[in-house]
């Protein structure tokens, strides 16, 4: 985010200030938030889903930002930077992707787990129960 900040958004034209500029500002910033709001709500399922996709839409948003920077700004922008920040924001969306699919699985390992563990509290009670 910081490399966005210093090296791409002060190279580029003034008319871009509140188009491309103000994109790539918001979701620069809004990836690692939204990362960090749904690790706030892993306790649930659908929560944390939704802030992981969120972040993975924000990331994207600004792979597509930067190629647009590079494309029709090329004598403003330093390609090569932008090639590695928009090969970091593939990286991002990729690992988000891969969290949200290895989130899913764990909580669905989690309750099978915890039904078994549910369901052989409930003997132990009725049996001393029956005693």
């Amino acid at each position: 985010m910081l490399e966005v900040f210093q090296h791409i958004l002060p190279t580029l034209p003034i008319e871009e200030k509140y188009d491309l500029v103000d994109q790539l500002r918001r979701s620069t910033k809004a990836t690692p938030r939204l990362i960090a709001e749904g690790h706030s709500k892993r306790h649930q399922k659908k929560g944390f889903q939704k802030y992981l996709d969120d972040a993975m839409a924000e990331s994207n948003e600004t792979t597509v930002s930067l190629s647009q920077a590079k494309d029709l700004y090329c004598s403003f922008v330093d390609a090569k930077v932008c090639e590695r920040l928009i090969d970091t924001y593939d990286k991002i969306s990729r690992q988000c992707y891969n969290l949200a699919l290895a989130w899913d699985r764990f909580n669905e390992r989690k309750s099978v787990t915890q039904t078994i563990d549910d369901e052989r509290n409930e003997r132990r009670n009725r049996n001393r129960n029956s005693r």
